[in-house]
Formats: C-alpha cells, sequence, structure tokens
C-alpha cells in the first residue's frame, strides 16, 4: 500500500498572499488601530499583572473582642418593679461560633424561674380556647411550647389557653427593648488576626504588622492597615446607625481582600478592609427581621432543677477573607501575547470592510452619481479587483460565450432545457484585460501559410456586412457560417451558437483569425514547443492541431485560463477549424465539461 504523503510534502511551509496598498488614508487608519491596539495591550499587562502565574489565597482568621458594658435591666420582685444594673464583659456578650464568625449581643429578653410542670400556654391566636374541645391531649404545635394536655384553662383573668407540660412558665411574646440595653456595644473594639498562604509560591504572611501599636483603631484614610476595629465605626463605613441595628440585630461582613504582587521588583502584599450590610434592612417586621436566638442558663433550687430563658438579638459579623497572589511567569506571558496580537488585525477587517462597502453596487449606482465628495471611494473598486479573487463553482452547467459584437463575455449557468445557447441570455461578465507581454512569446519568425483566395493582402477592420447566408445556415445562426450540429438532438443545443449577438460578418473572414487560430506552422510551434520530439502520423496530427486551433480561439476570445475551460466555441468557427484539419471519418464529439 503506499504510502499517504511523501518526506518532501511534510518538509513544506505554506503561506498566504498579501496585497499591498500605497494609501495615506489606509495607512493612516492602520496605524491609528496598531496604537490603539498596541496601548490597550500594555496597559493591560501592567495594570492586571497579567504576566504573572495566579494563585488564591489559603487563608485562617481568629477574632478577639474587647468592652465593657453597663446594662440597666427592669425586673419586677414581690409584685414591685425594680431597677438592676449590670456589668456585661467579654464574657457575657459573645458566644462561640464555627467558621469567620463571631457574635455581639446587642439586646435580650429574660424568662426567669422556668421549671418543669403544667401550666397554660402564652395567649395567642393558636392557643386561645373556651372549652377542653378546643384543645387536644398530646397535640405538639411546632409553634407551641410544649405539649397539650387537652385541658383548657385559666390563664389570667377571662382569657384562657389550652394547658401544656413545658417550661413554665411560658415566654412571654413581646418586642425587644427599646433602645437596646447593650446600645454601649457599639464602642467595642474587635482584632482580627489573618493568616495567609500561597503554597503555590511558598509565601506566608499576616494582617498583623510586627511593629503594631496596640492602642491604634483603624479608620479608612489615617489608619488603614490596623486591625483593630470599633463596631461603631464599622457600622458608620456602611451608612447604617449601630443603634438602630442594635435593637433587632443583624448581619455584617468584613472583607479582607489581599491582591499581592510577589515579584521581588515590585513587592507588595497588605489588606484592604471593606465591609457591607449582609442582611436584609428592608425586610418587614412580620417577616422575621434581624438577627437572634434563644439560650437557657440552668440551675438547681431545693433540688429543683430550674432555667433563665434569655432571647439573644445581636449582630453577627461574618469575616469574608479573599484575593490572590501573583508572581511572574514566562509561560503566562507568552500566553497573553499570543492570545493579543490577533487584535491587530482589527485594522485589517475595519479596511477590508470599507473596501467592500465602498466598491459594492449600490454605492456605484446610488451615492456616487448624486455626492460629489463621495466620487474619490470609487478608486476602492481598483483595490477590490486587486485584492478579491472571484472563482465561479464549476458546474457541468457552466458555460462562458463571447460574441463578437459585443465587448463583454456572458456566463451561462444553468441546464439549456432544448433551447439554443444562442438565445440564453446569460449573465454578463467583464472580458478580460489583454496581457500584452504575452505578444512578445509568439512565434512571429515563422513563415506564414499563403493567403486564402479572396482575402485581402494587408488586414483589414471585420466589416458589419453579413456573409451571404448558406442554405444549410441554421435560424440562429447571425454571420452566415453556421452549419448544423452533429450531436444528438438532445444535446445539440450546446452547438446551436453563432459568433455574432445580431446579424453581421462572421469573425472566421478577419484575418487575424486565420494567423491566431487557422496558421498550421504556429499551431506545429506550439504543439512542438510542448512535445518537443513530437512525431504523429497525418490524422493524429490533425487531431492534434485541430485541439490547438480549438485552445488558441478560447484563449484569444476569453482572456482567463478559467474561463477557457468552459468556452463554447460558435459553429462558424468550430466547423471552419475542422475544416483545416479534419477528421478522417468526419465525426466529432462536441464539447465536453472539464467538470
Amino acid at each position: 500500500m503506499p504510502a499517504c504523503c511523501s518526506c518532501s510534502d511534510v518538509f513544506q511551509y505554506e503561506t498566504t498572499k498579501v496585497t499591498r496598498i500605497q494609501s495615506m488614508n489606509y495607512g493612516t487608519i492602520k496605524w491609528f488601530f496598531h496604537v490603539i491596539v498596541f496601548s490597550y495591550v500594555s496597559f493591560a499587562l501592567v495594570s492586571d499583572k497579567l504576566y504573572q502565574r495566579k494563585e488564591p489565597v489559603i487563608s485562617s482568621v481568629h477574632t478577639k473582642v474587647k468592652g465593657i458594658a453597663e446594662v440597666k435591666e427592669e425586673i419586677v420582685e414581690n409584685g414591685v418593679k425594680k431597677l438592676v444594673h449590670s456589668v456585661f464583659d467579654t464574657a457575657d456578650y459573645t458566644f462561640p461560633l464555627q467558621g469567620n464568625s463571631f457574635f455581639v449581643m446587642t439586646n435580650f429578653l429574660k424568662t426567669e424561674g422556668q421549671e418543669q410542670r403544667l401550666c397554660p400556654e402564652y395567649p395567642t391566636r393558636r392557643t386561645l380556647c373556651s372549652s377542653d374541645r378546643g384543645c387536644k391531649k398530646g397535640w405538639m404545635d411546632p409553634q407551641s411550647k410544649g405539649i397539650q394536655t387537652g385541658r383548657c384553662v385559666v390563664y389570667e383573668g377571662n382569657r384562657k389557653t389550652c394547658e401544656v407540660s413545658a417550661w413554665c412558665p411560658i415566654e412571654a411574646v413581646g418586642e425587644a427593648p427599646r433602645p437596646a440595653l447593650l446600645n454601649s456595644a457599639e464602642n467595642f473594639t474587635v482584632l482580627i488576626k489573618n493568616n495567609i498562604d500561597f503554597p503555590g509560591h511558598n509565601y506566608t504572611t499576616r494582617n498583623i504588622l510586627p511593629g503594631l501599636n496596640i492602642t491604634c483603631t483603624f479608620h479608612k484614610t489615617q489608619n488603614p492597615q490596623c486591625p483593630i476595629f470599633r463596631l461603631g465605626d464599622i457600622f458608620r463605613e456602611t451608612g447604617d446607625n449601630f443603634s438602630d441595628v442594635a435593637i433587632q440585630g443583624g448581619i455584617m461582613g468584613i472583607e479582607i481582600y489581599w491582591d499581592c504582587n510577589l515579584d521581588r521588583w515590585f513587592h507588595h502584599c497588605r489588606p484592604k478592609y471593606s465591609f457591607r450590610r449582609l442582611d436584609d434592612k428592608t425586610t418587614n417586621v412580620s417577616l422575621y427581621p434581624g438577627y437572634n436566638f434563644r439560650y437557657a442558663k440552668y440551675y438547681k433550687e431545693n433540688n429543683v432543677e430550674k432555667r433563665t430563658l434569655i432571647k439573644v438579638f445581636g449582630i453577627r459579623f461574618d469575616i469574608l477573607v479573599f484575593g490572590t497572589g501573583g508572581k511572574f511567569d514566562i509561560i503566562q506571558l507568552v500566553v497573553y501575547i499570543g492570545s493579543t496580537l490577533s487584535y491587530f488585525g482589527l485594522a485589517t477587517v475595519f479596511i477590508d470592510f470599507l473596501i467592500n462597502t465602498y466598491s459594492s453596487n449600490y454605492c456605484r449606482s446610488h451615492i456616487y452619481p448624486w455626492c460629489k465628495c463621495c466620487q474619490p471611494c470609487v478608486v476602492n473598486e481598483y483595490y477590490y479587483r486587486k485584492k478579491c479573487e472571484s472563482i465561479v463553482e464549476p458546474k457541468p452547467t457552466l458555460k462562458y460565450v463571447s460574441f463578437v459584437d459585443e465587448s463583454h463575455i456572458r456566463m451561462v449557468n444553468q441546464k439549456l432545457l432544448g433551447r439554443s445557447l444562442q438565445d440564453v441570455k446569460g449573465q454578463e461578465v467583464p472580458r478580460p484585460a489583454m496581457d500584452f507581454t504575452d505578444l512578445s512569446k509568439l512565434p512571429l519568425a515563422l513563415h506564414d501559410p499563403p493567403p486564402i483566395p479572396g482575402q485581402p493582402g494587408e488586414m483589414q477592420p471585420l466589416r458589419e456586412e453579413a456573409t451571404p447566408r448558406s442554405r444549410d445556415s441554421p435560424v440562429w445562426c447571425q454571420c452566415g457560417s453556421c452549419l448544423p450540429s452533429q450531436l444528438p438532438k438532445s444535446h445539440r443545443c450546446l452547438e446551436e451558437l453563432c459568433c455574432r449577438k445580431k446579424p453581421g460578418a462572421c469573425i472566421t473572414t478577419s484575418e487575424l483569425f486565420r494567423k491566431l487560430v487557422l496558421s498550421r506552422h504556429i499551431l506545429q510551434f506550439l504543439l512542438l514547443y510542448q512535445e518537443p520530439l513530437l512525431a504523429l502520423d497525418v490524422d493524429s496530427t490533425n487531431s492534434r492541431l485541430r485541439h490547438c486551433a480549438y485552445r488558441c480561439y478560447a484563449t484569444w476570445r476569453f482572456g482567463s485560463q478559467d474561463m477557457a475551460d468552459f468556452a463554447i466555441l460558435p459553429s462558424c468557427c468550430r466547423w471552419r477549424i475542422r475544416k483545416e484539419f479534419p477528421k478522417s471519418e468526419g465525426q466529432y464529439s462536441g464539447f465536453k465539461s472539464p467538470y
């Protein structure tokens, strides 16, 4: 089995061909785009440190809250209200929480002297009753404080509620005290110790500097690196009032952002602190606002276990640590440069868009005739022709036709369906410009054959008088020299083509046709130029000369090699060539599509 490719196919390189346009306008646009792209790429490279390999921070947090609060609490003792003063320290108002959080109590409600026994439920819409039928023994309502006994008992005055087995007396449903009992908690301070690590860069540090003044307090501008925060200042940074939040409680976020540059020449790794309110401060009262929970203090009195139930309102502080550490990495730099090289192609895309737009048929027919300022843009049509090469799909139905009395070529890309090719309109295609450098390749030193009798000795312009029509001339013939096709009836329409669109002289009567197409010496020279040792019999030589004459005519009248491959020769020219270089049996196959 042969190899799919040889070594020479592997060691090769392909590149694209470019067109260089000398234009002041487009040159200015190109450099403008390049300067903008280069500036943006350079700015992003430096400002975002895109030459570094980034790694997310790994951290641990430890907090210590300091502060003393005096609480004035009103209690009822022996039916008499009494004001009690008490002092709360860190152990009283802080509670252990998991994760990077700490909690500070700011308000509370107490229910003292609770013990396990039977007592009426606290009156609510769900617990009020009028008889035992309104209570269900053993019923445990998730909103209730105990298990119903099935009895309806007097709670106070005329109000009756279902009796329950629970911690009695039942906790009363009441609002949090206003103002908050620990309103002075806004003067408490918290020390945040944050250790971070970038294992990929083998770097560890913390937010506490070696020479830290332990009496400092964080200030956004005056002392932004101090890790000791006053709680009231935290709420002031977010635009909230600590006294208002302290009544119902809330959740506050302390954000620590590390943006570390670990390069030796620009080393910097210090935290930035910011604050954010995390709970919904617009929540309606009926939707459980604030932050609260319950806990109990247990004790024994006369060998009976009792407890004091405390509903605590306070503020939970969540410490959110995030950030990255970056260090120079050559691979990241190469990847970034490679990803931004395509941005320089924006100039090409934009200029190509302008050329395609200004060279469109719409601009040519609707804008340039009316707008004098836009007329210089017509030059873009020239740029477009030089830049783009239009290629027609080579289908079996593709054919090109050239009439001597028309300056353009007609492209027919459809099935004829029995119609004569002479009568098919087709699409007008500009005739390719002639390359006069090819004239130097003609064998001018060769002697021409003697002129055909009746032809003038000097070359004369083609006359417009039609050649007298022969009796065998078909109806579609306009020059009088065409002959009927030998092809079957189904394919005969392909050869029903004249050299002219309108009546006139036949192209075969021109001197140039005789010199370029019928000259035996020139055709033999072309054959020998390709095959120097060509030696064939007369019939084979005629076949070679005939097909060479077909090719010469197609190249002469159609110019482009792509068009010449699909060119249909007029009947008059085809039969004139066949007459000059005949086939012995006189049967010809006709045109065959190369695809």
